[in-house]
């Protein structure tokens, strides 16, 4: 491996004036970093950690809306030989407590605006206070760490009971770098950030494009304006995104037309389903750029699947076939089969455990090593994985099994349907039935009776939804996927739909 400690993993073969780091403020304001800026100020931040006298192995929080000073944070902390903890903002206060004392936080570090929520028996450090004072200036060479090390803790989003503290090793990520070869073309190709980085989807999209010697357009956080105007603005090569994110964007017809966004030459859309509408609408608008459907996942990492080993072209809708590095299976009812079932991964990138939860540990990885990731995968005759939905999603509605993932692509297909999202509700008779909240592409006068009506015509009558709800938007969730949760409290028990 060319690094030991994850923290290090910076590109070192581009010059030291190469910019490594566009932060897009939210106030408006941008700061621009170097590669050499990026190497010392991560480096000022392990010095000072270490000038505070923390150990090997203890871990520091990190608890701020994405900017350039969460990355050298982040960075810098593992080359100190100590653990990265982002922390997920959007949680409540409480749950934000737990995460600080169960990972057992020896500093918070992040903004303002953030800090209040962590409580105040840790010690902490603003970035918009005191951090200048914080940083220790001067040389610094990572420290080397053994591969099992942990590097960094990251925490499930806790959609059902208490959040698991992922572990994560300094071999994980930096293995899953290697896997990730650099596109040819000159450094400095621009990759835009907005997934929040105590999510892997963005954190990961930081560490490799660093790594590759290449610039990050980080946003504070997800607009739809500010994302379209970054992307313009900077000649984006790369956007990297949650589906819902670009669904989002594309409903911005002004907006899209007065910016220029020809730069673009890859879309990356992961940690979520995607559908062909969604596919569709994305090459209309970036007719050159290459569109790829990302799968991964925090406990077994970024690198999954791949293209096919004889030059199959890849079906839109797949998640690709599986990476010659990574081993998968499919499981159902305790055998492995070829067709439908649960997905089992072994890789590079696996997670350690869960901290402190040694039962939850056994029951997600199996006695032969594997992570059970609980989604439910197809594999079709040519050995390509098409994504389903998660095993735990899946509900019955008269004997019969839903995933709301499949009702949602076949809702979406419909012209005038710009997102679907399916929920399960109870019912005396079914057990459990579909409901279906609808945001209307523009212009679109579609009904609630037009939606069954399509559904009944184009699935099995047992997926079309019972009732329809048409929203403005949908609610994101704190990893900018649709938030479920929140559509579910809106479900009324009679009359209008609650706002």
């Amino acid at each position: 491996m060319k690094w030991s400690n994850q923290g290090n993993a910076i590109a070192r073969e581009v010059p030291d004036d190469s910019l490594a780091l566009i932060d897009v403020g939210g106030d408006g304001s941008e700061r621009t970093y170097s590669y050499a800026d990026l190497i010392r100020q991560s480096g000022a931040v392990a010095r000072g950690l270490l000038k505070r006298g923390l150990k090997r192995g203890d871990r520091i929080a990190i608890l701020s809306a994405n900017r350039a000073e969460f990355l050298f944070t982040f960075l810098g902390t593992m080359q100190a030989g100590l653990v990265s903890v982002p922390v997920n903002w959007k949680l409540p206060a409480e749950t934000v407590a737990y995460i600080v004392g169960d990972c057992d936080a020896k500093l918070v570090i992040g903004d303002d605006a953030r800090l209040p929520l962590a409580p105040d028996t840790v010690p902490k450090i603003s970035f918009d206070a005191d951090f200048s004072a914080f940083l220790d200036e001067g040389p610094f060479t990572p420290i080397e760490m053994k591969p099992d090390e942990p590097a960094m803790f990251l925490y499930t989003s806790g959609s059902t009971g208490r959040p698991k503290g992922v572990v994560l090793s300094h071999y994980s990520h930096i293995w899953a770098m290697s896997q990730r070869p650099r596109r040819p073309g000159p450094y400095g190709a621009r990759s835009l950030v907005a997934a929040p980085l105590y999510h892997m989807n963005g954190l990961a999209m930081c560490q490799t494009t660093f790594s590759h010697g290449d610039t990050v357009v980080l946003l504070p956080q997800f607009t739809t304006k500010g994302y379209i105007e970054a992307a313009a603005r900077h000649r984006v090569a790369f956007l990297t995104s949650v589906p819902t994110m670009i669904a989002m964007m594309l409903r911005e017809k002004e907006l899209l037309a007065r910016n220029d966004l020809s730069a673009v030459e890859a879309v990356r859309m992961g940690s979520a389903p995607i559908t062909q509408s969604l596919i569709d609408q994305v090459r209309a608008v970036f007719p050159k750029a290459q569109i790829s459907n990302g799968y991964g996942t925090t406990e077994a990492g970024p690198v999954v699947f791949g293209p096919h080993p004889d030059g199959l072209p890849q079906p839109e809708l797949s998640t690709g076939y599986p990476h010659p590095a990574v081993q998968l299976r499919l499981v159902r009812e305790g055998r492995e089969v070829q067709d439908e079932g649960v997905l089992e991964m072994k890789c590079g990138a696996l997670m350690t455990h869960y901290h402190n939860l040694p039962e939850a540990t056994a029951k997600a990885m199996t006695p032969d090593g594997f992570y059970r990731t609980g989604d439910v995968f197809r594999r079709d005759e040519n050995g390509f994985f098409f994504f389903v939905g998660r095993a735990d999603d899946m509900f019955v509605c008269g004997g019969e099994n839903i995933y709301p993932g499949e009702v949602e692509k076949m809702l979406e297909r419909h012209p005038d349907i710009h997102q679907a999202a399916v929920l399960p509700v109870p019912d005396d008779l079914k057990g459990q039935k579909p409901v279906a909240f609808i945001v209307r592409a523009n212009g679109t006068v579609l009904d609630e009776q037009a939606v069954k009506a399509y559904a009944l015509a184009n699935a099995p009558a047992y997926q079309h939804p019972r009732q329809v709800f048409f929203v403005d938007e949908m609610p994101l969730a704190g990893t900018n996927k649709i938030d479920k949760r929140a559509l579910a409290k809106q479900i009324p028990t009679g009359g209008d739909l609650q706002k």
